[in-house]
Order: structure tokens, then C-alpha cells, then sequence
């Protein structure tokens, strides 16, 4: 234990807690060993009934954890290490566990896995894309499969039954989209088998960083049709072609921007980079009301125009081709900013994606209406447990504390790191970094050092191929663009001599070897040789079979991987020499820990390696958040442009920049999260239910309820709060209570002089229940409770939806209430639980209305109110006879009212 001491003193108490349980694991390592492979097998099912009989997890993990230990070794020829060992346990505990790359976190995983799955409420793995799900299922499942438990993935292009099936596993691997949206598919089934999931119980985060952090400012959203006219954006986009505009100086004055460009009408729009805003100027508008024929661009009629035009701007002044997105078989597709992978299904939200689509001149996809949605935190904050563990995780333990609950363990590595990182070269310019970036890659490829380029975007990977290839350096580019050679590419990204160019994905989840991968290297062999996937995936399985294809292409796949292992070995030594991998970031990111990323893919299990940054005062980070002081500098410090500027007021600078643009994206997540909260408490009411009625409740009391809560408003508002009868709306009572849900002669107008406030609303109770009772008789008992439920379903998933796009136009608005000194979010709680008490009375009104008018008929059926087209964030457009009417046009049926506030109402 002396080794965790020297390599984190005595002030890590967290890991020393751990100690004696780790102690206790390793104890009982000669029994484990001594075990038969059934007797090993059996432990599963005497823990399970261990806990039966009164035994918590934590009094059966040591000898768990050690039973784990013991099938990796048989099964995979590994045994987790002490710090490994350490991992898992925090793990457990629902706590992050930071280790550095290639420390075997995907295999530490199997042993909280394992132990949690003993209750047998399943466990889910969430990784980030579906290949490491898939992998990582066939790879650490084999062990999980050999102490009889069930494994399964989650992946893109499952159909219902066979995702119903993965999640009835005891494990299940998958990504955090892939659960997220199954979540809330499971939230608008019409059918309880059809829902997948069978409940959140412990969620596993591998690169939880990354899920819980990064990926937290777009919320998931499930979309279906809208509406299908995209000429608006076409012409809004050839306005916006039209305009002059310029770029704002980040060190400028805010209110002397506002004077200037604003009230001075210099340009006609102007870009903020640092907030990623347009906006037109007052020049700009009055170019705008002439082209679109209009006196007021702000009048609320032309509210849709000016959204059309804004989403315009920005879709060519502030998202950019080959950084923001990518442009592939004439579709628009997004690229993770932290990964640089493309985000399959996702769409921007709000048009700016149709805006984009114009600006690009491919097909606009016709906006679309949101269906369901929920922010990851929310999601994985239902899970009973979750934990997580990256190599990454430190910068951002407030925000994991805050929002998850969780806090970050540091875990020792199992060698010292032995990777040199060096200091910044930092340049004047970006032509003299880029210079300086292409010298330095010859130098070192030269040596026959494996070299990874790391990029923030795909435009720089593409910049730098081009200087390579002119420079005659051959070499693999990794981006977005060529995602579908990442396994193969980041297998080889160790091998002598190797030059890799890879945006901020850099192979994440899957270690670069060094000499290469001798096992991905045979099975890329065996595909070339036209193998089936299915017998390629059974390769190194420890399973028996039957099957004489697999048992051939298993004995030509070890001649092959001995070969290639002989080869790699030699390769590794060469490597090894040469210094290990070499990192070289081409720019530093706004995030210190998508640096610290890669810097991490070298220097794995003490290898040897280095890192080096090349930055030039040019950059975006530098440009918009180092300062002007620092550039003044530079310039007046007559530095030579070729060379480096050694100069530690730089790098602190460079590091106060990254802080600030952290500390800015935390409230940026914690912003979304406090509207989604609010959104939350409704969406588990709603979704409450949804449940009910699936589960196959009795729901008549239900349907009662509702009709006294209904009579007894309806009872307040038309007596006016008076015990005299004159006073009463007896008249517009009895017509709301027609209009409502009660059908014609159901009241006869009583005498009011019998009748006080609460016994007219017991007469009325009494004559509709008695009409609901008659109902039910004329249905049929058992057929009228499933009436009851499918009219339930149909109008609170009705309801929900268009809640959801109230609740998104409240939202857009609501950051105007701070001009006003109040707060935005208070404001949008406020006046989102007044629309949600609102849309309840609603439901309920139309639920009874459809029960007392529904007519007999021989069989009744569920049917879905909206199909799902995508995965998508835009916002719903109401379609009337197919033309759109915005919530606050005259209503076209002619009364002379607002459309929300008429026909729209219950639309």
C-alpha cells in the first residue's frame, strides 16, 4: 500500500478509505483461484440468494468483486490491478472515478457491473457512440456470460421487440442518446408491452465528462411532422445574402457598439463571436420591411418573418461548414464541438437547421413538432444510482457535485506517468504556427516517432493534410467525415513512423497501442478476406460452438494474430525507443479538459511520451479571450514571426481564458437545467398518468374525479361567489356544462330556491353521474373502461404536446423580463405552472366531453396522436387547412379573437 502513499501523499482519504476494502478483495484471491470453473459459476447464484436473505451488496462486494477478478483472468487473460480494484469500489458508491488513459476502465466497469446486477433490476453501460457500446458488450460481456449473467446492447437500428429484449438483460451496454430517447418513446406507447425499458435502476458512465457535461446543453428531443413549407427560409436566406455587416471587437465597449452600429446605422447587421449572435441593425431592419413588403418588422404579425431572418443571419455569420457541421449526400449534419463526431439524428432546433440547409443550398427539410424531450441531466438523475469515470473529470467536480450529486475520486495510476509535456510554443500569427506545426511534424516523423495531430475542428485536420501531402509526409486523417475508420485508424495511430491527424474525437474510448493492435489487425485481415461479420464478431469468443465455419476461421485468425503480435512486438521496441506517442495540439480548446484529453491518449500504463501545444494569438481563444493587452504586446515587443514567443504571462492568460469560458458554460447548462426542472415536475405528472392507464387501471373513480372537479369550478365562477340565487349565471352555467361534456337534456333548470352554492353542485354531480352510469350500461362495463383509457391517452398526449410548444414559446420570450428586473426563470415557473394548471382543466374538459358523446361501437382501439419522424428540436406550428396561423393571428374562423385564444384553444 506504500506505492499510493509516494505517489499521492496521505491527503488522498478517499482512496484510503477504499484501502482495506481492496484488501479484503485480494484476500480471497488463492480461494478464487482454487475454484473449478462450475464452482466459480455457482457464486452467482448463492450471492443472489445471499441478498435475499437479508445481505446488502456491500457486505457480499468483497467476494464478489473477487469472483470478477477471477473470471477476467480465465476469461480474458487479464485480473484487474489494486488501483483498478479501488475504481470499482468508488464506482459503486455512485461516485466518478477519474483515471488516465489506459488504465482499463472498461474493464474496471465489470465489476460494479457484476454486483449490481445480483439484484437483477439491470444495469446500463453508457458509452459514447455505438461501436463501444457493441465492443465493449462482445469484449467485457464474455465475463458477465461466463458467471451466467445476460448481456445485451442498445444500438441504432433495433426494432422494438428486439430493444425489449437487450433491456431485460442483466447488463446492457448502450449510449446516452440511445437511452435517453427510448425513455421518452417508452413515455408516448399506447401499449404497455410496447414500452422497452423495465425501469432505471444503475447507469454506469463511461467518459462521463463527456455525457454528463458536454453534451448537457442540447436536450433530447423526439420530433414528428410539421408543417411542410420551407419557402420562408429560402427567402429569408436570399435577404440575409443582400446585407453588409461586421464582426464586433471583442474588446470593444458594449454601449459604445450599441451607439455606433445601432443608432448610427453603419452596417446592417453585427456578429458577436463570443456569444454566436447576429442581429440586424436599424439600417438592417429598414432594409427588411422593404424587401418583405412590410411597415413594422417588430409588429407582432411579423414576428415569424424576423425569426425566419435572424436564424438566417446566424446560419451565415456564426455556424460554420466543416466546424459546426458537415455537408454529406446533400444533408446538413451536425458535429459535436467537444468529440468533432457527427451526432447522428440530431437536428438544430428552433429552424436554424432548415436556415443552415438554405444557406448550403440543399433540400430544407420541413420543420417538424416536438413530441417529447428531456435534458441528459434530468434523465440520468431518475436512475436509482449512477456513477461514472473518465480520465477527465476534475475541472468540472462543482458542476458534477451540484447537479449529479456526485463527487470525483482521483485514482493513482497502476505505473508512474512517464509522458513529458512541454510548454506551449506560442506564435504572432497562424501562418507562422502553421509553419512551425508542419517543420515540427517532419522532424519528429523522421525520427520514425508516431505522432497524433490533434485539431479542434475539421477545417484545421484539412488544413494541415494539405501542407502534409505538399510536403510529401503520408499520414490518416480522422474527422467527422471519415468517422467509419476510426477503429481502424486509432489502431494504428502507435505504429512506427505513423503521422494521424484527428479532430477532438481522437479515438476516445479506444487505447492507441504502441507497435499497433495485433487483434484488430488480424480480424481487418480476415474482412479483407470477405469473413462474415458474424463469424468475425465469434473470433475470440470463450463460448463453445458447433458452428465449422467459426471453428476454421478461428484457426486461420490465430496464425494471423500471432503474426501480426511477432510484428507489433518488434514495432513497440522501435517506438519505445523513438520516445512513445507524440501529441501535438494545434490549437488549445476552450476547455482545459478536452486538452488534457489529449494529452492523455499518450503515455498509457507508464510507456513513455510527450505532449506539446502550438498556439498562435490569432486563434479564437486567444483572439476573443486572451485580451487586447497581450496582442499589444506581441506587436510592440517587435517579436520575430517565425519564432516562438517564450512568455509565461501567455500561458496564464491562456489558462484564465479557459476558465472563464468553463465557468461561462456551466451556467449556460445550469441555465437550461433550471428551465427543464420546471418542465421536469410536469412531465413526471404527465407521464404519471400515461403510466396509470397502461398499466390497465380502473380508471372510472379517475373519470369521476375529474367531473366533480370540473362541476365545482364551473359551480365558483357562475354563482360569482354569491349565496344569493339572483345572482347567480344560472344560464351561462348550464350552456358551459352543454359545451363541456354534458349532452342536451341531461339538466332541467332547477328551482333555485332549493338549492344553496354546495347543493347545486351536489344536484349536478348527481343528474351527470347518473348520465355517465347510463353511458357505461349502453357501452358495456368492461368494453367503457377501456373507452376510459383510450380517451385518456388520446387527449393528455394531445395536450402534453402542445404544452410542450407553449412552454417553448414562453421560454424564447421570457429572457425579455429582465429588462424589467425580474427574473426570467421565476417568471417561466410562474407562468408555466399557471399554463400546466390551465392545460389540466383542459384535459379534463375534453376527456369528459368525449366519454359522454362517445357512441357504441364493436371494437375499441389505441391510436397514437403523432408519429415520430426524428430526432429533432423544432419547435410545433399549428396547421389549419394548410396554412399556418401563428398563436396570435386573428383566429380564421371570424370571431374576431386571437387563434390561442379561440379554435386554437383546444387545438
Amino acid at each position: 500500500m506504500g506505492f499510493l502513499k509516494n505517489l499521492f501523499g496521505s491527503n488522498n482519504k478517499e482512496v484510503s478509505k477504499v484501502e482495506p476494502i481492496v484488501d479484503k478483495i485480494e484476500s480471497y484471491d488463492s480461494k478464487m483461484a482454487n475454484l473449478t470453473d462450475d464452482e466459480l459459476k455457482s457464486k452467482t447464484q448463492e450471492f443472489k440468494e445471499r441478498l435475499k436473505n437479508g445481505e446488502t451488496l456491500d457486505d457480499i462486494l468483497p467476494e464478489a468483486f473477487a469472483v470478477v477478478r477471477e473470471a477476467s483472468w480465465r476469461v480474458l487473460g487479464m485480473k484487474q490491478y489494486r488501483v483498478q480494484l479501488i475504481g470499482g469500489v468508488i464506482l459503486h458508491q455512485g461516485r466518478i472515478a477519474e483515471m488516465k488513459t489506459g488504465e482499463g476502465k472498461t474493464l474496471v466497469a465489470t465489476l460494479p457491473a457484476y454486483l449490481n446486477a445480483l439484484t437483477e433490476d439491470g444495469v446500463h453501460i453508457v458509452t459514447v457512440n455505438d461501436y463501444l457500446a457493441k465492443r465493449d458488450m462482445e469484449w467485457m460481456g464474455k465475463v458477465h456470460q461466463f458467471l451466467g449473467l445476460t448481456v445485451g446492447c442498445i444500438i441504432y437500428g433495433l426494432d422494438n421487440q428486439e430493444r425489449k429484449d437487450q433491456y431485460a438483460c442483466d447488463i446492457t451496454y448502450g449510449t446516452n442518446n440511445q437511452f435517453g430517447f427510448d425513455y421518452l418513446r417508452d413515455n408516448m406507447v399506447i401499449y404497455k408491452e410496447d414500452q422497452v425499458q423495465r425501469g432505471l435502476n444503475y447507469a454506469i458512465v463511461d467518459e462521463v465528462d463527456s455525457i454528463l457535461v458536454d453534451e448537457a446543453r442540447t436536450p433530447l428531443i423526439i420530433s414528428g411532422k410539421g408543417d411542410e413549407s420551407t419557402d420562408l427560409y429560402e427567402k429569408a436566406d436570399r435577404f440575409v445574402k443582400t446585407l453588409e455587416g461586421r464582426i464586433i471587437d471583442p474588446n470593444e465597449e458594449k454601449p459604445d457598439i450599441l451607439d455606433r452600429e445601432i443608432k448610427e446605422e453603419t452596417v446592417d447587421f453585427i456578429v458577436d463571436e463570443k456569444k454566436k449572435t447576429a442581429s440586424l441593425t436599424e439600417k438592417g431592419t429598414a432594409k427588411a420591411e422593404k424587401y418583405f413588403g412590410l411597415e413594422n418588422l417588430s409588429d407582432l404579425n411579423n414576428m415569424e418573418i424576423a425569426h425566419h431572418i435572424n436564424q438566417a443571419l446566424k446560419a451565415h455569420h456564426t455556424m460554420h461548414r466543416d466546424i459546426d457541421y458537415v455537408v454529406k449526400d446533400g444533408e446538413v449534419l451536425i458535429v459535436d464541438e467537444f468529440t468533432g463526431r457527427i451526432m447522428e439524428g440530431r437536428r438544430y432546433s428552433d429552424g436554424l437547421h432548415q436556415a443552415i440547409e438554405a444557406k448550403e443550398g440543399v433540400k430544407v427539410e420541413a420543420e417538424s413538432k416536438t413530441l417529447a424531450t428531456i435534458t441528459f441531466q434530468n434523465y440520468f438523475r431518475m436512475y436509482n444510482k449512477i456513477s461514472g469515470m473518465t480520465g477527465t473529470a476534475k475541472t468540472e467536480e462543482d458542476e458534477f457535485s451540484e447537479i449529479y450529486n456526485m463527487d470525483v475520486v482521483e485514482i493513482p495510476t497502476n505505473k508512474p506517468i512517464a509522458r513529458q509535456d512541454f510548454e506551449d510554443r506560442i506564435y504572432i500569427n497562424e501562418k507562422a504556427k502553421y509553419t512551425a506545426i508542419i517543420e515540427e511534424i517532419i522532424r519528429v516523423h523522421e525520427t520514425g516517432q508516431p505522432i497524433l495531430v490533434g485539431t479542434v475542428n475539421i477545417e484545421v485536420s484539412e488544413l494541415i493534410s494539405a501542407m502534409l501531402k505538399k510536403a510529401r509526409v503520408p499520414h490518416d486523417v480522422l474527422n467527422a467525415k471519415n468517422h467509419e475508420r476510426e477503429a481502424e485508424i486509432v489502431a494504428q495511430a502507435g505504429t512506427f513512423g505513423k503521422v494521424t491527424i484527428a479532430t477532438n474525437m481522437a479515438g476516445r474510448g479506444t487505447d492507441i497501442v504502441l507497435g499497433g493492435n495485433p487483434e484488430f489487425m488480424a480480424k481487418h485481415d480476415m474482412k479483407k478476406q470477405g469473413f462474415a461479420d458474424y463469424i468475425i464478431d465469434n473470433l475470440d469468443s470463450f463460448i463453445e460452438t458447433d458452428d465449422e465455419d467459426i471453428k476454421a476461421a478461428r484457426e486461420i485468425y490465430h496464425r494471423l494474430y500471432e503474426r501480426h503480435k511477432k510484428t507489433t512486438e518488434e514495432d513497440e521496441k522501435k517506438v519505445l525507443e523513438a520516445g512513445g506517442l507524440y501529441i501535438l495540439g494545434t490549437e488549445r480548446h476552450e476547455s482545459r479538459r478536452i486538452d488534457n484529453q489529449l494529452r492523455g491518449r499518450s503515455g498509457r500504463q507508464g510507456d513513455p511520451g510527450s505532449s506539446r501545444f502550438f498556439i498562435s494569438l490569432e486563434d479564437d481563444l486567444m483572439r476573443l479571450f486572451g485580451g487586447e493587452r497581450i496582442q499589444n504586446f506581441a506587436i510592440k515587443g517587435g517579436f520575430p514571426e517565425d519564432e516562438p514567443i517564450e512568455f509565461k504571462q501567455i500561458s496564464k492568460s491562456i489558462e484564465r481564458a479557459q476558465r472563464k469560458v468553463e465557468t461561462n458554460n456551466f451556467g449556460i447548462r445550469k441555465h437550461v437545467l433550471q428551465y427543464d426542472d420546471v418542465m421536469n415536475v410536469q412531465r413526471k405528472i404527465i407521464y404519471g398518468e400515461r403510466e396509470r392507464v397502461l398499466n390497465g387501471e380502473n380508471m372510472k373513480d379517475y373519470v369521476l374525479d375529474m367531473m366533480e372537479e370540473v362541476v365545482n369550478l364551473s359551480v365558483d365562477n357562475f354563482t360569482n361567489g354569491s349565496n344569493k340565487p339572483e345572482n347567480w349565471d344560472m344560464e351561462g352555467l348550464m350552456l358551459y356544462l352543454k359545451s363541456a361534456f354534458l349532452p342536451d337534456g341531461i339538466l332541467q333548470f332547477p328551482d333555485l330556491n332549493k338549492y344553496n352554492e354546495n347543493t347545486l353542485k351536489e344536484y349536478i354531480i348527481e343528474q351527470s353521474k347518473k348520465a355517465y352510469e347510463e353511458k357505461e350500461e349502453e357501452i358495456g362495463s368492461d368494453k367503457f373502461r377501456e373507452v376510459e383509457r383510450v380517451v385518456l391517452l388520446m387527449v393528455v398526449d394531445r395536450k402534453w404536446m402542445d404544452h410542450i410548444d407553449a412552454m417553448d414559446q414562453l421560454r424564447q420570450g421570457i429572457g425579455l423580463r429582465s429588462y424589467g428586473q425580474q427574473d426570467p426563470v421565476r417568471a417561466y415557473n410562474e407562468e408555466g405552472f399557471q399554463m400546466f394548471e390551465e392545460m389540466n382543466h383542459s384535459i379534463k374538459e375534453e376527456t369528459l366531453k368525449g366519454l359522454f358523446n362517445i357512441q357504441p361501437v364493436e371494437e375499441v382501439k389505441r391510436v397514437k396522436v403523432a408519429k415520430e419522424t426524428n430526432a429533432s428540436g423544432e419547435e410545433q406550428r399549428t396547421i389549419v387547412k394548410g396554412k399556418k396561423i401563428g398563436r396570435n393571428d386573428p383566429c380564421p374562423c371570424g370571431s374576431g379573437k386571437k387563434y390561442k385564444k379561440c379554435c386554437g384553444k383546444n387545438a
